[in-house]
């Protein structure tokens, strides 16, 4: 039998999230309810989406690793399909997106054989060297390196990046015998997104000084430190039992997540800001688009997998 089909601390906190679901909807209609003169519509939607969303993140984890790593590989597919859709691009750029596009199945093939060596390279290293050569082959210098550089920071921030969220799940489920990779996996994905939460919630009932107003407005200093304080306190409640991880390093494990997801955050807005728009697409209402979705874990999912690799692999 698989693995992943007896690791009970997984199944137990994946239960524990629809539980959390279930609290959240009989709020949202509660509310509904009883404040009929206030719009909950959007509060309603997010929730409704998360019921999706965590739906498809159990079963993935659940099945199989390698329905794990085509969710992963269809994840990094769309939010890359709207940063293309966002950015201004050439017209003779479209030859040279093909073999962006491309990339994905090339990086989540050596996610799934495990090879680490290729993983770790082929984006910032062989596409960083094909990219521009297939640029060249087309002759068109103008924009050259504007081009250039947005088409591979994409390829570097929703694909090589979120592929380490994948390659949790190629490490070998020895190193986390309470809850194998699927645990590790869980683990940052749901402190990822908590940390979201916790500093929006921190920021609205405490919030008063800006942290990046040109940046983000919405950001302040209680929801950064309120934020980083709930996530690491949970990263260390839950590390017993989801990770090997002892006290000291689950507490750096939470730090780097809270903050690298943070960071994740402000940089997709700041991108957004730059372009002039809100939200990234509608694929998943009430959240806007996948991007939108991911944007902190393309800065906490690398740090965390190469903090867990130093540690144990």
């Amino acid at each position: 039998m698989d693995f992943l089909h007896i690791a009970q601390p997984l199944v137990w906190s994946l239960a524990g999230l629809f539980g959390l679901l279930f609290i959240a909807s009989g709020i949202v209609r509660v509310m509904t309810r009883t404040q009929p003169h206030k719009d909950y519509s959007e509060l309603s939607q997010r929730v409704s989406s998360w019921w999706i969303m965590i739906s498809v993140f159990s079963a993935a984890l659940l099945l199989s690793k390698n329905l794990s790593l085509l969710m992963f590989g269809l994840i990094s597919f769309l939010a890359l399909k709207e940063y293309f859709s966002m950015i201004p691009t050439r017209r003779t750029d479209r030859r040279v997106l093909f073999w962006a596009y491309l990339a994905i199945p090339m990086q989540y093939y050596w996610v799934s054989t495990g090879w680490y060596g290729l993983f770790i390279i082929f984006i910032p290293v062989y596409m960083f060297l094909l990219l521009p050569t297939r640029m060249l082959l087309i002759g068109d210098t103008r924009k050259f390196l504007s081009s250039l550089s947005t088409i591979h920071w994409g390829l570097m921030t929703l694909v090589f990046s979120i592929s380490h969220v994948a390659f949790l799940m190629a490490l070998p489920d020895t190193i986390n015998p309470s809850a194998g990779s699927a645990g590790l996996v869980l683990y940052l994905v749901f402190l990822t997104q908590f940390n979201d939460v916790a500093q929006y919630s921190w920021g609205k009932l405490f919030g008063k000084r800006k942290i990046m107003p040109s940046v983000s407005p919405n950001k302040t200093w209680a929801g950064f430190v309120g934020g980083v304080i709930t996530t690491s306190g949970l990263a260390v409640a839950l590390a017993g039992l989801l990770t090997p991880m002892s006290l000291l390093q689950s507490a750096m494990a939470g730090l780097i997540i809270s903050v690298a997801g943070f960071l994740g955050d402000v940089t997709i807005s700041a991108l957004k800001r730059d372009i002039g728009v809100k939200d990234c697409g509608n694929l998943l209402p009430g959240h806007g688009g996948m991007l939108d979705r991911i944007d902190s874990l393309t800065f906490s999912a690398p740090l965390f997998f190469h903090f867990i690799y130093y540690l144990y692999y």
